[in-house]
């Protein structure tokens, strides 16, 4: 399963490195520049995450966009594509999993830096996210499905919901856990990690 996911990502970046890279060029370029005129502090692990979000949103681009799918009609009722394969298959848990899993970062980046308490606004700006995927892919031949904006609509609630839970578990840790120098120090292992997961 692993494997699978580094097969995955691997087989994403293939095709989305070069605009990750000059994007995250311009975005370093312009954070740096900002950081250095007005005389910000340097939080690695807050400057790392904003990068991460916008290597995400190209990346959820990439998928909603070039990627094939395999099915050629649209479908407007309401849980038909949910239960479309059985239940337990390998394809309904891809199907349902894959559409949820790919929105929970969105959630927990719209949580975090919209500081949100609430799930209502989040909710809003998810299904309104998820509705414009759904129409650009009818626009450009591909397929819309209200089944895909349900989960991933859920998908982003798990996202905050995960963001929220862990926030009320952080604030009981000990004064040490909320040093910054720690999580820079545990967000470069973390980038570490992710770039050895990914060479091959």
């Amino acid at each position: 399963m692993i494997e699978g996911f580094r097969i995955e990502v691997i087989s994403l970046l293939k095709y989305t490195w070069p605009t990750i890279v000059m994007a995250a060029i311009i975005a370093i370029l312009l954070r740096t520049t900002d950081l250095i005129a007005n005389k910000k502090k340097l939080v690695i692990h807050e400057e790392l995450l904003s990068l991460s979000f916008i290597i995400y949103i190209l990346c959820l681009f990439y998928v909603v966009t070039f990627q094939d799918v395999n099915w050629s009609s649209h479908n407007y009722i309401p849980f038909k594509e949910i239960f479309r394969y059985d239940i337990g298959s390998g394809l309904f848990y891809k199907n349902i999993f894959g559409n949820m899993l790919l929105f929970v970062p969105y959630g927990v980046f719209i949580a975090r830096y919209l500081k949100l308490k609430e799930p209502l606004i989040l909710v809003i700006i998810a299904f309104i996210t998820s509705l414009s995927i759904e129409v650009i892919q009818f626009l450009i031949g591909r397929v819309f499905d209200v089944d895909d904006i349900i989960l991933n609509v859920v998908g982003c609630f798990l996202g905050f919901s995960l963001y929220i839970i862990f926030q009320k578990w952080g604030s009981k840790l000990p004064k040490f856990f909320h040093k910054d120098i720690l999580w820079d120090i545990l967000s470069v292992l973390v980038l570490g990690g992710l770039i050895w997961f990914l060479i091959p």
